[in-house]
């Protein structure tokens, strides 16, 4: 049996845990042996090869640093890659398939992105040890694999690989210009105006790189990525800050770009675009910020009900203690509530956009989720809730309201100090968010997936009648998404508030809402604001925009596109019932 020994080095405190209670407390350093010190960077350390097993210092650990994991004797395999001493191991890769897309799910911190920087060559792997193998050993190493098929194919130069990355928001620190400027500067397939059309680009290719919006920026490195002469094209989240209309379009562009000679490999979130956008899927799996494992491919629906139920069969591995599982039937309309707040017909103009809510109210203790496209004004409707704008037209009751706006903002302060009231919720807020861990962290430290957990709890823990949260989902894998939709309606049925929840993810919407708000309108000119609707008339009013249909996969019971032109969405779309019965 293989044992892992993980310290994560930035949760690692020696100064503030009673100077280093896991070297005190390890029964094998109080044999004299050495199996848990204090490294070079005076964090500890430890000797995997003396640990025990014991158990002792992860529970010992306050900050949750260390793990220690035995890893089943099923996975007979080596490390491809390792971060360090007692740092990430990682353990397998995606195979690309070419005339496919293949998608990637799996939770934060497992290895994603690592694993396709590895495939891009963006990062060598190191088989476990201190140095950066060369390409020949790579090749070696996977002899017998399809994996050893795609490195041989990369050194002959027969694969050339595209690669959109993660972190999007270094773009306007690395080019400076215009969107059309650094189109011009990487397009190597004379397509510009073809995937600018595709990708909704035109109306802002005379715009400076660092005056646009996140889902222009997205869109920009899509476009960057394709227009690169390349057989492989490989995307880390590219649906992140896009709404659903253009995760819509861009899988549809995706699928097409995939054909006998080209492949495409994408890791993405959203439940609903990967199974519309993929052909296969690999589950990765493991323990975060410890270890990840891929999976073999399998097809996409079978493939995401396996992550949904947390077995793999036929390695016969079990990854999470529970199985993810979605209502058998429609929502329920429920009997009308108490009146929380109500608006009459709402007008606001900002420069050369209008926005209009047709007249509405807000029922007492109830989750409402608001759907519509990017610059249609969802937010700035929010911020007329919460206080921040006031509208030219009409008035509102003012509520004592908790808002989590869409762009998440930090600075040099330490983490505590922002949950100092929802440290006071311990189990409907910092354990299920998973925050005891990044307490002593400062805010600028984080990931964006820390600190929308941090934030959102921050929101949660105030005291108030109206909570108002912008895009929660963003940067949260599937897990902590569903995991999120459960805590928020936890905490109302405590406080017996309401909320407004805006968000691009359908799953995720329909797992926290219980009624819909819906913009209608053209972006970035008119908006309007229609409902709150039921669920199921608010979903078929959104839903016949995108001209798609949902349905009920029958063994998950998760949310699926129909095929367009298929029979059942046909079928739905005759009868006007988009939304699945």
């Amino acid at each position: 049996m293989t044992r892992l020994a993980v310290i994560e080095k930035e949760k690692c405190n020696p100064n503030n845990c009673g100077n280093y209670l896991c070297i005190r407390f390890c029964p094998v350093n109080r044999t004299g042996k050495e199996c848990i010190i204090e490294g070079e960077d005076f964090k500890a350390r430890i000797q995997t090869e003396l640990c025990t097993g014991c158990g002792i210092c992860p529970k010992r650990c306050p900050y949750g640093a260390i793990h220690i994991i035995n890893l089943p004797e099923e996975l007979d395999t080596k490390i491809i890659h390792q971060y360090g001493d007692n740092g990430f191991h990682l353990y397998s890769l995606p195979t690309p398939m070419f005339g496919k897309v293949v998608g990637i799910v799996g939770k934060n911190g497992i290895g994603k992105s690592t694993a396709i920087k590895i495939l891009a060559g963006v990062l060598k792997p190191n088989m476990g040890g201190e140095k950066e193998a060369e390409i020949d050993q790579i090749i070696e190493f996977f002899k017998g694999s399809e994996a050893q098929n795609y490195f041989e194919k990369l050194k002959a130069g027969d694969i050339k690989v595209s690669y959109k990355p993660q972190a999007i928001d270094q773009l306007p620190k690395l080019y400076k210009g215009t969107v059309k400027e650094l189109l011009q500067k990487v397009d190597e397939t004379g397509q510009l105006n073809e995937v600018a059309e595709r990708l909704d680009l035109n109306p802002v290719m005379d715009n400076d790189i660092s005056k646009i919006s996140g889902g222009e920026l997205q869109r920009l490195a899509i476009a960057g990525t394709v227009l690169k002469k390349a057989n492989l094209y490989l995307f880390d989240e590219p649906t992140s800050y896009l709404d659903i209309k253009q995760r819509i379009r861009l899988s549809k562009f995706l699928r097409e770009l995939a054909s006998k000679d080209t492949a495409v490999l994408v890791i993405e979130h959203d439940l609903i675009v990967l199974d519309y956008m993929a052909d296969l899927a690999h589950i990765m799996y493991g323990k975060e910020a410890a270890y990840g494992i891929v999976s073999h491919p399998k097809p996409t629906r079978t493939g995401l009900n396996i992550y949904l139920q947390g077995f793999l069969k036929e390695e016969n591995i079990r990854f999470r203690d529970h199985v993810i599982a979605f209502p058998d039937k429609p929502p329920i309309k429920d009997k009308a509530r108490p009146i929380l707040a109500e608006w009459p017909v709402l007008k606001k103009q900002l420069g050369s956009f209008s926005l209009e809510a047709e007249q509405g109210s807000i029922e007492q203790h109830r989750v409402i989720g608001i759907l519509g496209a990017n610059g249609i004004g969802k937010t700035s409707f929010v911020r007329i809730l919460a206080g921040e704008l006031q509208p030219d037209e009409g008035e509102m009751k003012q509520l004592k309201v908790s808002y989590k706006p869409q762009y998440l903002t930090s600075d040099n302060s330490l983490v505590a100090a922002k949950l100092k009231d929802a440290a006071r919720h311990e189990v409907q807020l910092m354990r299920p968010l998973d925050l005891k861990g990044l307490m002593t962290k400062r805010l600028n430290e984080l990931s964006g997936g820390e600190l929308q957990r941090v934030t959102v709890a921050e929101c949660l823990a105030r005291e108030a009648d109206l909570y108002l949260l912008d895009e929660p989902s963003a940067y949260l894998d599937v897990e902590q998404r569903l995991e999120l939709a459960k805590i928020i309606n936890d905490r109302l049925q405590d406080s017996g508030a309401s909320a407004l929840i805006v968000d691009h993810d359908l799953l995720f919407a329909e797992a926290v809402a219980e009624r819909l708000i819906v913009f209608d309108g053209q972006p970035a000119v008119h908006g309007i604001l229609k409902g709150p609707y039921s669920m199921e008339d608010g979903m078929n009013t959104f839903l016949s925009d995108l001209n798609i249909t949902l349905r009920r996969d029958p063994e998950s019971k998760r949310p699926r596109i129909n095929k367009e032109g298929s029979q059942k969405d046909r079928e739905q779309k005759e009868k006007g019932k988009l939304y699945y019965q």
